[in-house]
Order: structure tokens, then sequence, then C-alpha cells
């Protein structure tokens, strides 16, 4: 029997940039000014990062597990390399550098990575984390795209907390911000 994982773990992957024009493109400052905690990011802060992701750590991840295995940990994560790197470069335009970069992830990944590959082993320099599968490092491209999705729609509501009024306590996604 087949395993689906690669195939399903491609699938959402490659709709995450769609999803993230659909989410954010045209709005109105008003709306992609707020953070979505009160020392978290705005959604253009979060496609910079989606954007580094990209460039410095999936798929070069991906390729230390082929190429070293255990041997060798991975490079480091710069979590904020967009702060500075994206500073005056439009929504839009980092919108489309991030789709760009993940349709050539995909094509890598497919090239690269068949499902014996998904049982090889890699280092993650944070010890906590430690010896790794490409399974989880896949799932976790995965998961990390859909919590950065869910933390556009946060900073989003937060952004019209203040109209709100007493339906707020009836909103969880705003209690996000209080967290």
């Amino acid at each position: 029997m087949s395993d689906t994982f690669l195939p399903e773990t491609t699938a959402l992957l490659e709709r995450t940039p769609r999803v993230v024009r659909e989410l954010l493109d045209g709005l109105p400052d008003a709306w992609l000014g707020t953070p979505d905690t009160a020392d978290g990011w705005t959604p253009r802060d979060v496609v910079g990062h989606l954007i580094s992701a990209e460039l410095d750590d999936w798929m070069p991840r991906v390729e230390m597990i082929l190429a070293d295995g255990a041997n060798r940990p991975f490079e480091p994560f710069d979590r904020y390399a967009q702060v500075e790197r994206d500073l005056d470069v439009a929504l839009p335009v980092l919108i489309d550098r991030f789709a760009g970069l993940r349709r050539d992830s995909l094509v890598k990944l497919a090239e690269l990575v068949t499902e014996p590959d998904l049982d090889r082993h890699g280092v993650h320099p944070d010890p906590a984390i430690g010896d790794v599968t490409m399974r989880e490092l896949l799932s976790t491209w995965a998961v990390h795209d859909l919590d950065h999705v869910a933390q556009f729609y946060a900073a989003r509501a937060g952004s019209h907390v203040a109209a709100d009024g007493p339906w707020m306590a009836n909103l969880a996604i705003l209690t996000r911000r209080d967290g």
C-alpha cells in the first residue's frame, strides 16, 4: 500500500500562496497594520517570514537530510530576517515573491524526495528538538503554514477589536491577543 503523506502534504503546501493572496491582497491598510498579538507580527511581517523560510529553512533542510543525514545539524534559521530585508517592500510584491519561491520549492521537493526518504533522519540545531525525520520536517512545514494562516486571521480580527463592543468576549480569535 502506498503512503499518501507526501502528496497530501504537498497539496496543502501548494495552496498556501493562494490562501495568502486571497486573505491579504488588496485589503486596506486598516486591516493589515495590526499584529496578531501585542508583541506579534502584522500580516506583512508574516509573509516576509514565510519568504525567509522558503529561502533558508524547509528545502535547505530537506537537502541536508538527503546529503548528510544525521551527520551534520541543520543551519540555524533566522526567524526575523524579514524585518530589515523587507522594510520597504510592498505587500503585493512580498506575496508574489512568496508564491514564486513556494512554487520552486515544491518543484524541487517533487524531484528530490520519494516515499522511502520520509524515514531518513536529520538533526535540528536546537537540542530540545534534536533528531528528526524527513516526514516530521515536511509535516512541520505544512503545520507552520497553517499556524501562520491562523495568525493572519487573528491580526485581521484584532484590527477591529475596538468596534466589537460586548461581543468581544464571545470571539475566541480575539482572546488569542490577551494570552
